[in-house]
């Protein structure tokens, strides 16, 4: 049996949601940063659909540095238009060719093209008001990646490319499930009733004792909106049904809670958050892989978090991706077997060149406020739950590739 390196420990300190202190924040999918991201794991995907559709394997690839550089724009009631538009640089490096060991002929493939396609598509699927063809450059530069990395990657399917952690924690408490869903909302369902609202959604939520403060910055779509009275109601109406939306996920919960949205309004000066596109990349708004959310769609002062980008890296070898998302799954099925107030907190740490399933140290926290007799349980059942994830890595590469799991 291969050593996994796993530590189990309990933790006798209050859990997060038990402090009385937490904030908790989501970049929505119009964001730019969260733009980027998106972008950086489109790529990467159909990267790795193209290799496995030539080659039968993933080959070597990391897009995580796509850029996005804000355009310029002029809004106004009833339709504006974008003066310049917004640049998206796809940046990273690739097997953009084979050479056939037999033969050594050399084999070109189409790594530009089908990065310039999934992006495209990408944007044109998510963002119904920005008109790819003319409101945003795509610009691809995918080079050849450097010989030793390449190399590491080719002797094995699994072994690390880099010598670095992957964090995750698990349950959501009721603050994160509060700003995840109401993104989700606002981007999802409330689309059909209100499109005077854009995509560009901020969620932040400070939660003191039982009072939570959530505040939303919408961009608001100006073809929709024939005047500020009507941006007026737009704004109160999506107040409503966001209020609405976040009392039902509260349901029984003792919070009490208060919601601002678009607070840089000044209806007096004319100040409003107006856009053409309901994206504020078109004007003043620059946007970089991994500046946005942790792969568990939040970003979480109060969580251990990793800095690392997940969006963009290869599914297979990169730890940046593998650990952040595996450490959530674990830390998920984990938070499952024990009680609903404990906190579950996983780090795994690699080393370059040995194998992924083979961490130097997979280290599980599960933090309560109070010492339970079933720690000694819930320690062997993480510890074998932890042990099942690591030595079926495969899973976690196949959820990825198949878009079975956020990344941002």
């Amino acid at each position: 049996m291969a050593n996994k390196n796993i530590y189990v420990e309990g933790i006798c300190e209050m859990p997060v949601p038990m402090r009385k202190i937490e904030l908790v924040e989501r970049k929505g999918i119009g964001h730019p940063d969260s733009v980027a991201d998106a972008l950086a794991e489109e790529v990467s995907k159909a990267l790795c659909k193209m290799y496995k559709k030539e080659f039968g394997t993933v080959l070597h690839h990391n897009t995580d540095e796509t850029q996005i550089a804000a355009g310029q724009a002029s809004p106004k009631f009833g339709g504006g238009h974008i003066i310049d538009p917004s640049y998206i640089l796809l940046v990273g490096r690739a097997t953009t060719n084979i050479t056939d060991v037999k033969t050594k002929d050399i084999r070109c493939l189409p790594c530009k093209p089908t990065a310039l396609a999934a992006a495209r598509n990408y944007l044109k699927k998510t963002f119904p008001n920005l008109d790819v063809d003319s409101e945003v450059v795509l610009d691809a530069r995918l080079g050849q990646g450097s010989d030793d990395l390449r190399g590491v990657y080719k002797s094995s399917k699994i072994l690390a490319n880099d010598t670095s952690f992957g964090v995750g924690y698990a349950p959501y408490s009721i603050t994160d499930r509060l700003v995840l869903t109401t993104e989700e909302y606002i981007n999802g369902k409330m689309k059909d009733i209100l499109p005077e609202t854009g995509q560009d959604v901020k969620v932040m939520a400070s939660r003191v004792g039982n009072d939570i403060t959530m505040t939303v910055a919408c961009a608001m779509v100006d073809k929709y909106i024939d005047d500020l009275e009507h941006y007026k109601s737009a704004v109160e109406q999506m107040y409503d049904k966001v209020n609405q939306h976040a009392l039902d996920i509260i349901g029984d919960e003792k919070i009490n809670f208060k919601l601002d949205i678009n607070t840089g309004d000044d209806y007096d000066k004319g100040v409003i958050y107006l856009t053409c596109t309901g994206l504020s990349q078109e004007m003043g708004d620059d946007g970089s892989v991994g500046r946005g959310n942790r792969c568990n769609g939040l970003i979480t002062p109060y969580r251990p978090m990793s800095m690392e980008a997940t969006s963009g890296k290869n599914p297979i070898t990169h730890i940046g991706k593998i650990y952040n998302v595996m450490s959530k799954l674990i830390a998920e099925d984990v938070a499952k077997k024990v009680s609903p107030e404990v906190e579950v907190r996983v780090r795994i740490l690699s080393q370059i060149g040995k194998p992924v399933s083979e961490p130097l140290n997979c280290n599980i926290q599960l933090v309560s406020a109070t010492e339970d007799k079933k720690i000694g349980q819930w320690k062997q059942e993480a510890e074998s739950i932890a042990y099942e994830w690591l030595d079926n890595v495969d899973k976690v590469t196949d959820l990825i590739i198949n878009g079975k799991v956020r990344t941002f």
